[in-house]
């Protein structure tokens, strides 16, 4: 497809939409971004990688600072369910989560500063892992980011719930600190006949689920925010013979940095405390943790203060924090910015294997992000 101005996106959506990597595989990902960042115009236009991400600098008349964009590019370990034409090539890979979306908004936004240059230099991100293991920090540890460390960084997240046109952000926290929870449970098994000779892992696991549950209820600030959630538990081979390992997974969200070691802390104590009290031996992994997504004020307030005043064909709603992760935080944490839901008007959310993002949505965020850079990239 042709890189340019009159380039259909909803286009290039799909042409991605067909290729979803899981994280650090992104290798036919980025080489679509990068054969269509080569078609355009390149006066302005430098272009590296890191692993398998992009990142574009459009060299501005001025160049006094750099403006940054993000785009998240992996998919999910999910078997597609859409009515799409262009579903996944990708048997048991699908970009549930909207980040086909992402890449070729962020490629409309590159392609319009290349077209029209603001003063600032502009940087877009292209990322990779954000499912999972996370690539945001490691990328920012990274000598080619580094180089074109950007002063201000701005991202979406497309939203299932809002309609096309409209856009949902607040100031402070939007997502949450996020950490996976892996438990090994080893004990010795044996004939369920004989469960004084074991030390049976089934039942210390039912025990373990059930104190979980007491740590946001009695360990965590009430008037703060946190989950404990385990999605898995296997254990077990026969309904006759005890098990000597369970494994259980899930995930913890606190919407305050200070909750997350606190959360971790009393896990770490009640495993303990099962070692103690059922003979066995407990394995703790937290695996990924995402840093909250925490929006700075001064740059927040700007940008919602301009959509108000001056889109009014874009909708803006003040939401509230969500326990949703995004390792977008990391950028946040060291650089000045902020992050938007994009209404994409779909009744199922996301990580759904039915999830048909409304494509109406990939020029308003085109148009919107544009004109912002724009507005802030040039000197009055």
């Amino acid at each position: 497809m042709a890189a340019g101005a009159a380039t259909n996106f909803a286009a290039v959506r799909r042409e991605l939409h067909r290729i979803p990597e899981p994280g650090f595989q992104e290798f036919k990902t980025q080489r679509y971004l990068l054969d269509y960042i080569a078609r355009l115009p390149q006066d302005r236009l430098e272009v590296k990688t890191w692993r398998t991400g992009v990142l574009a600098r459009v060299k501005g008349r001025v160049g006094s600072r750099c403006i940054g964009y993000r785009a998240d590019m992996d998919g999910l370990a999910i078997e597609e369910d859409t009515s799409y034409p262009f579903r996944s090539e990708h048997p048991g890979f699908m970009h549930a989560c909207g980040h086909d979306m992402h890449m070729a908004i962020a490629l409309g936004v590159l392609t319009a500063v290349v077209d029209r240059p603001v003063d600032d230099d502009v940087l877009i991100v292209f990322q990779p892992a954000e499912e999972g293991p996370g690539g945001a920090k490691p990328m920012m540890e990274s000598e080619e980011f580094r180089a074109w460390k950007p002063d201000l960084m701005m991202a979406l997240h497309v939203a299932p719930e809002y309609p096309v046109g409209t856009i949902a952000t607040r100031a402070g926290t939007l997502f949450a600190n996020t950490s996976e929870l892996f438990i090994d449970l080893r004990g010795v098994g044996g004939h369920a006949a004989f469960p004084h000779k074991t030390n049976d892992t089934i039942v210390a696991a039912a025990s373990l689920v059930m104190q979980l549950q007491t740590i946001v209820a009695r360990n965590v600030n009430p008037l703060e925010s946190a989950v404990v959630t385990l999605g898995v538990i296997q254990g077990g081979t026969r309904q006759n013979i005890i098990a000597d390992h369970v494994r259980l997974e899930g995930t913890i969200r606190t919407l305050s940095e200070g909750s997350m070691p606190a959360v971790k802390s009393r896990i770490e104590a009640l495993l303990d405390g099962l070692e103690a009290g059922f003979g066995v031996k407990a394995e703790l992994d937290y695996g990924s943790n995402y840093y909250q997504v925490y929006n700075h004020e001064a740059e927040t307030a700007a940008f919602m203060d301009w959509v108000r005043a001056e889109q009014p064909d874009v909708k803006l709603i003040e939401c509230d924090a969500a326990m949703t992760g995004e390792d977008f935080g990391y950028f946040l944490k060291e650089i000045p910015g902020f992050m938007f839901w994009l209404g994409v008007d779909t009744p199922y959310g996301l990580h759904h294997a039915k999830i048909e993002p409304s494509e109406g949505a990939i020029d308003v965020a085109i148009r919107l992000m544009s004109e912002y850079i724009r507005k802030i990239g040039t000197s009055a």
